[in-house]
């Protein structure tokens, strides 16, 4: 059984092999690749199908790493970690994995006793496992109610990319009031409708924007993700 660790930290790296030869006795052989386009190639020219991605990297980032090794090889095994409990990153996953494959997320503070346990669970045994303590600070950081629900994260993608209502609407098949309902339910998730009635000149879509950065409900990487997702949708409306 090959692995393959997709992270841009050596020691980082170094630390995951050793964890990976302690914890799965079957692997005969461990690669190692910088960043995410590098694991994408490394992923495919050898088959390995169990792998192990760090979310934040130069050049091309986990979650755009394991789109594309997933859309190859649905099959393949993934345990995400990183150092940060982002609402951002679980949605993203959600978003790309296929059905019935097994994936991970860990942090990399989680002890190496819950590091070995979660590269067996995900990489040979199959199954899905979140470390319990990215819920306890997602927890910590949102309630239940202020969560935004699937249609809510989108139409805040479309605003944090600079799209008026009307576009939003045509790109999420949404009617104008509905995106305009989706909108203030966001702003009153975000905490910015509060501050509106303290701050009535505050332009509520760019405080919109400062909050979902600051609670970290959506991340660089989200939005670059976006992006690429929304240059193509424009590309294809011509």
């Amino acid at each position: 059984m090959k692995a393959l660790i997709v992270e841009d930290d050596q020691f980082h790296a170094s630390y995951l092999q050793d964890a990976l030869a302690e914890a799965l006795p079957e692997v005969t052989e461990i690669l190692h690749a910088a960043d995410g386009a590098a694991g994408e190639d490394a992923a495919r020219q050898t088959g390995t199908e169990a792998i192990v991605m760090d979310l934040q990297m130069m050049h091309r980032n986990g979650i755009e790493a394991a789109r594309t090794i997933w859309a190859e090889r649905p099959q393949s095994r993934i345990l995400f970690w990183s150092n940060y409990a982002d609402d951002a990153y679980l949605r993203g996953i959600a978003q790309i994995v296929p059905e019935d494959s097994a994936y991970g997320y860990v942090l990399k503070t989680t002890s190496r006793a819950r590091l070995k346990l979660a590269l067996r669970a995900v990489l040979v045994e199959g199954q899905i496992m979140v470390d319990r303590e990215i819920h306890r600070l997602q927890k910590r950081s949102s309630s239940p109610r202020g969560r935004l629900d699937e249609s809510e994260f989108d139409v805040l993608l479309d605003l944090a990319l600079g799209l008026q209502d009307k576009l939003i609407a045509e790109r999420r098949g949404m009617s104008l009031r509905t995106v305009q309902n989706r909108l203030l339910s966001l702003y009153e998730k975000l905490g910015v409708l509060s501050e509106a009635e303290t701050e009535p000149t505050l332009n509520k879509r760019v405080r919109a924007l400062n909050r979902a950065l600051i609670t970290r409900t959506i991340n660089i990487e989200t939005l670059e993700a976006a992006q690429r997702d929304l240059d193509s949708w424009l590309a294809e409306r011509g």
